[in-house]
């Protein structure tokens, strides 16, 4: 069964860290572009950050370049999103998905995971 799992979402305060996790199951990740997404709310799903197959290019939305980083472990099958200095505008469910494609739009990808939430507040 192919799957993508996300983890490491929770409460934090602003000016904290998280490190997501997106663990893949049924399929091996260096093939595809690896793609991470969020839902805030009455807002529309919008892209954060990829990783292409090779993991040469990474690419953020402006919005959390300089804050956000995302890396992947082959050993692991898993990609990962580091966040650090959190803003409570970084609150939402964060999903992965994959694509052959490399674009920050959600309608290239497939395979999607529940999603993690996260929420920053003091």
């Amino acid at each position: 069964q192919l799957q993508l799992v996300e983890s490491g979402g929770g409460l934090v305060q602003p000016g904290g860290s998280l490190r997501l996790s997106c663990a893949a199951s049924g399929f091996t990740l260096d093939y595809y572009v690896i793609g991470w997404f969020r839902q805030a709310p009455g807002k529309e799903r919008e892209g954060v950050s990829y990783i292409s197959s090779s993991g040469g290019s990474t690419n953020y939305a402006d919005s959390v370049k300089g804050r956000f980083t995302i890396s992947r472990d082959r050993a692991k099958n898993t990609v990962f999103l580091q966040m650090n200095n959190l803003k409570p505008e970084d609150t939402a469910i964060y999903y992965c998905a994959r694509s052959r494609i490399r674009s920050m739009l959600p309608s290239w990808y497939e395979y999607w995971g529940q999603g993690t939430q996260v929420t920053v507040s003091s």
